[in-house]
């Protein structure tokens, strides 16, 4: 099979976030079984989610899927992760302050994603821009770790920490392939 990708460091991206991102979604489904449907539905949720956005990377790596589709989907999937998990029903976090400022990141992060599929031209985006996605990401995860460690410990916090850093490991997936596209796209020619 051919892989869209030639050089063996952005292989070893997407392979890592691959590996990496059906590990932790692995655990969390094994988290759902131990804890029951009735108590972790909304992980279910979001790992629905999780296993859309790995499949695309794998289809986008083995050219199975065109960068259109694959920018649309994969923006569309984690948007609805933040939605879901950041913005609709956020966690009770120990500080108030600590709340507003991952609910302020994860509007911030929605934002970024709407314009990032919205310009005309997405291709054109800087790769600076395109870190940006995963570093607000990669905050509102640290923010969440620190929380963690700011309450009591329980059975759930394991599977917290690992749940938390789903999202930015498959943002950081996403955000590699997204960087090796050059070109620009004919939206007139191709549909989603």
């Amino acid at each position: 099979m051919k892989t869209r990708f030639k050089k063996n460091a952005k292989i070893i991206d997407v392979v890592i976030t691959a590996v990496a991102g059906m590990l932790s979604v692995g655990i969390m489904f094994y988290a759902i079984g131990h804890f029951g449907l009735k108590e972790s539905w909304p992980e279910l949720v979001l790992n629905l989610f999780y296993v859309a956005c790995l499949a695309m990377i794998g289809m986008y790596f083995f050219n199975r899927i065109d960068s259109l589709r694959f920018n649309y989907w994969c923006s569309i999937s984690v948007g609805m992760t933040v939605l879901l998990r950041d913005i609709l029903f956020p966690p009770p976090l120990a500080y108030y302050s600590l709340h507003l400022a991952c609910f302020t990141l994860a509007v911030l992060l929605l934002c970024t994603l709407t314009f990032f599929y919205a310009r005309k031209d997405w291709k054109s985006y800087t790769k600076g821009n395109l870190w940006v996605i995963f570093l607000i990401d990669a905050a509102i995860a640290l923010l969440y770790n620190v929380d963690i460690y700011l309450e009591p410990f329980s059975e759930y916090t394991d599977y917290l920490l690992t749940e938390i850093w789903i999202r930015p490991t498959i943002t950081y997936g996403l955000v590699a392939c997204f960087v090796t596209e050059k070109k620009s796209v004919d939206y007139n020619k191709q549909m989603i």
